[in-house]
């Protein structure tokens, strides 16, 4: 057996292991992921890990090309089992992540999206330095509460001082506010979808069990380490 199919078997062990494999019932399944359903059991459908595989490593390919330019990626996923695995991936690579409500605007309007990042970052920054002081104990509490809602729904952005160069996305049925604005803005999506997904909205299509906490976790630490690896080889390049 070639080292590829090793690597190939042993990737597709660990999906298995995450329960990457369950689906949704057959009802639920959007037509577009049929190719990539192996069969039943329990009456709940199984993806074929071989094939969603194959288009992990691609989308880990593309993710390895925008490291190696240094490029943004916008990690997305605001279902509570996802929030913390899109947040921990973000944050590992300083990257921008919504791990929460989308906030319509965040890309097709993106101006005044970070027009109120730049603002969170003034108040914080002069709270910080004790400026609000000046200010009644009324106002201060004013801004204070100004200030949490700006760092609940912006702080996740606060790396993105430009369009992203592709969004990384858990469910994309969920998120298809933010697909539908990457389209809009031609910024290209990576994304784990479930069974019940409209695979073709995405430019890159990972099919696996978008549902569970370690499923989500697997795929997302997958991305990272496809980030970090392009990264390396252009820290090596940069070394010469």
């Amino acid at each position: 057996m070639t080292e590829v199919k090793l690597q190939n078997n042993e990737s597709i062990q660990k999906m298995f292991a995450a329960g990457a494999h369950f689906a949704f019932s057959r009802s639920r399944r959007h037509p577009t992921l049929a190719p990539y359903i192996f069969g039943m059991k329990n009456r709940v459908e199984i993806f074929d890990l071989e094939k969603t595989n194959a288009l992990l490593e691609k989308a880990k390919d593309f993710v390895r090309a925008l490291a190696r330019e240094g490029k943004q990626i916008l990690f997305v996923g605001g279902k509570s089992e996802a929030r913390d695995a899109v947040k921990a991936a973000a944050m590992s690579l300083d990257m921008p992540h919504v791990a929460g409500r989308w906030i319509g605007g965040t890309l097709s309007n993106f101006k005044e999206i970070r027009s109120r990042v730049e603002k969170l970052l003034d108040l914080t920054g002069k709270r910080e330095k004790g400026e609000l002081a000046k200010y009644t104990k009324k106002e201060r509490l004013l801004i204070d509460r100004d200030i949490a809602k700006l760092d609940r729904l912006f702080s996740g952005l606060i790396p993105m001082k430009d369009l992203p160069k592709a969004l990384f996305v858990v469910d994309s049925k969920q998120e298809k506010i933010a697909v539908t604005e990457a389209k809009k803005t031609g910024v290209p999506v990576v994304a784990l979808l479930g069974s019940d997904c409209d695979l073709k909205v995405v430019d890159y299509p990972i099919p696996g069990n978008d549902a569970s906490i370690a499923s989500i976790v697997f795929f997302v630490d997958q991305i990272v380490w496809a980030y970090k690896e392009g990264t390396n080889e252009r820290l090596k390049v940069q070394k010469g």
